[in-house]
């Protein structure tokens, strides 16, 4: 069915490929950006390894290749509420989908100023949103792309339900009652904070105004291109390899096409919920049309399709480039192993076919890297932000990425 559909965000890494899916799918899009990825990258001296176009330019090569019309507003989500208000007012949107926050754990905890960035920016935005539907009285569904890491990385022994805990709780007598909340949240930074309060938010707001809220809990995302972003170079999505902002496997991929080892953060024990990028527009997709109906719960959904540990990741990523293996120290604050058993079945049970890492689909990832390779800074991929004063700025140097410590392979 035919949507008017908002996406904030949508010029970021996973917003600018969900909003072509959505667009192709027939849906009338309008991205709401800020802008500020972009800001961000030249603060951090950084690049996306691909060449990203404008806006404008993005914008006219998807008209030129399908004659569909992607619709752009510049508006600051965290700081410019009548803005945003106006341009919900105007648009009137069946489904909103919020992809306008800051998205990087290291970047959260790079140092004071970013922390406060973080928060003030992504509750801000995310409150904006939701007083922004109730004031205008909106039907409008909201779909958030939340993340796996509001639950935590301990090792519970059980598997991650979809968002809601059952629990026998014995009452001030001998009977004993059935309760359901939400999963106990155990966030591993301050982008992951932020996240745990928007899931607090979005409870209150879909209980006292009957918004309709879905929020998928994601994992890691892998690759760089859907079938939409493949159509034009202009259209080619982010490829971000840098500490703060590269996810793992693009680090890893960025390290072998540089000639250097593989620096996996501790003994890489670390599990981790992964999700190919052509999988994540597909769940967007499927979430924007299942909506929950108004007065329920908010409906969570975990939107991964596979978990590995970082040490097989860069064993894998090993076998196909050549590369070495190198253990550094840890900037983190994170347990040195865990197991990570995640349940995923809704996504499943309406029809996500997964695209998985042994599928050997890896293979376009390492293309890119080797193609724009030229384009990168070998320099910044160490991951330097720590997460505690003790662990001190910059114990893992350009150095230590050179040499490593324990050369595994």
């Amino acid at each position: 069915m035919h949507k008017r559909i908002v996406v904030a965000g949508g010029d970021g890494f996973c917003g600018w490929p969900a909003a072509l899916y959505l667009s192709a799918q027939g849906h009338d899009v309008t991205i709401i950006d800020n802008l500020s990825r972009r800001r961000i990258d030249q603060r951090l001296g950084i690049q996306s390894l691909t060449p990203i176009a404008s806006p404008d330019q993005r914008l006219s090569a998807w008209y030129e290749i399908t004659g569909r019309r992607l619709h752009f507003e510049q508006v600051d989500l965290a700081e410019d509420f009548d803005g945003l208000r106006a341009a919900l007012a105007e648009i009137r949107p069946d489904t909103l989908v919020h992809f306008g926050e800051q998205r990087a754990a290291p970047y959260s905890m790079k140092d004071a100023a970013r922390k406060l960035y973080t928060v003030n920016n992504n509750i801000r935005a995310t409150h904006n949103l939701l007083v922004a539907l109730t004031d205008l009285a909106l039907d409008t569904h909201l779909v958030h792309l939340g993340s796996m890491g509001v639950y935590g990385y301990s090792d519970a022994g059980i598997e991650i339900p979809e968002g809601y805990l059952n629990l026998s709780v014995q009452d001030e007598g001998s009977d004993r009652r059935e309760i359901e909340i939400l999963y106990p949240a155990s966030p591993g930074s301050v982008y992951h904070m932020s996240k745990v309060m928007d899931q607090q938010m979005f409870q209150f707001y879909a209980k006292n105004d009957r918004l309709r809220i879905t929020d998928l809990h994601q994992g890691i995302v892998w690759g760089t291109q859907t079938e939409e972003t493949r159509l034009d170079e202009r259209l080619i999505n982010r490829f971000d390899y840098d500490g703060d902002y590269g996810t793992v496997l693009n680090r890893f991929l960025m390290q072998a096409a540089s000639g250097l080892p593989l620096t996996v953060h501790g003994t890489g024990g670390q599990t981790r919920a992964f999700i190919h990028l052509q999988d994540t527009v597909f769940c967007i997709g499927l979430a924007v049309e299942n909506p929950p109906t108004a007065g329920s719960r908010v409906k969570i959904i975990n939107q991964m399709t596979e978990t590995h540990r970082l040490r097989d990741l860069a064993a894998l990523v090993a076998s196909v480039t050549g590369a070495r293996i190198a253990l550094v120290d840890n900037p983190r604050k994170e347990a040195a192993e865990n197991d990570l058993r995640v349940s995923n079945r809704t996504l499943l049970d309406l029809g996500l076919r997964p695209i998985t890492l042994a599928e050997g689909v890896l293979g376009e990832t390492v293309d890119i890297a080797q193609k724009y390779i030229h384009r990168a800074l070998p320099e910044m991929v160490a991951a330097l932000s720590t997460w505690t004063v003790e662990q001190r700025p910059g114990v893992v140097t350009a150095d230590a990425l050179a040499r490593g410590r324990q050369i595994l392979t």
